[in-house]
């Protein structure tokens, strides 16, 4: 519920493993189209999220396909060049 980023969600896609993500705090912007989003506090939510996985491998393969695009998009190179930009505006 209470998730800063996002990283074990990055870490997941990293590896092309499809993510199952809660709705809450900067998960749904974190992964995007490359994961499922599903209700942290809706227990049929989450099961229908699985289930979803479970019984289709076309959507499994693609979200594992799509999670590694996604995934490529983080690094902590890129977060201290948008640091360091965001510093320099500041000073100006």
């Amino acid at each position: 519920l209470y998730e800063g980023f996002g990283i074990p969600a990055v870490e997941a896609m990293a590896t092309g493993t499809p993510v199952i993500a809660s709705d809450a705090c900067s998960l749904p912007e974190v992964v995007g189209d490359a994961g499922i989003v599903v209700d942290p506090m809706a227990s049929d939510s989450i099961a229908q999220g699985m289930i979803s996985l479970l019984e289709d491998a076309d959507r499994r393969q693609e979200l594992a396909l799509r999670g590694l695009a996604k995934a490529q998009t983080y690094s902590w190179q890129n977060t201290a060049k948008g640091t360091a930009e965001v510093y320099r505006t500041l000073l100006q």
